[in-house]
């Protein structure tokens, strides 16, 4: 069963690598597909789309990070804000 989140990830999370990290998690992990962008507010958005149980490890490990980040809250945005998000193609998780 395929399973999608759409997350923002407040903290310390640009300018230390988390774009880069969760594009290997995804990878190491394997079976997600998406992406992951910094905004302008500060915060990280992934959007992700894969197996039930793949999506549930990369969202749990989205709570640590790499190393140099703090991750202070993660929110679950409504699928009301994706119309303006690039579409997931299936087997790539792309960095933008």
């Amino acid at each position: 069963m395929l399973k999608e989140f759409y997350i923002k990830i407040e903290g310390r999370v640009q300018r230390v690598g988390f774009r880069r990290w969760a594009k290997l998690k995804a990878l190491e992990i394997g079976n997600i597909s998406g992406f992951v962008r910094n905004e302008h507010d500060g915060s990280v958005e992934i959007l992700m789309r894969g197996g039930e149980n793949e999506v549930n490890l990369m969202l749990q490990a989205c709570y640590d990070g790499p190393l140099l980040a703090r991750v202070d809250k993660i929110s679950f945005l409504l699928k009301t804000k994706m119309s303006d998000l690039p579409p997931i193609i299936d087997g790539r998780f792309m960095v933008f």
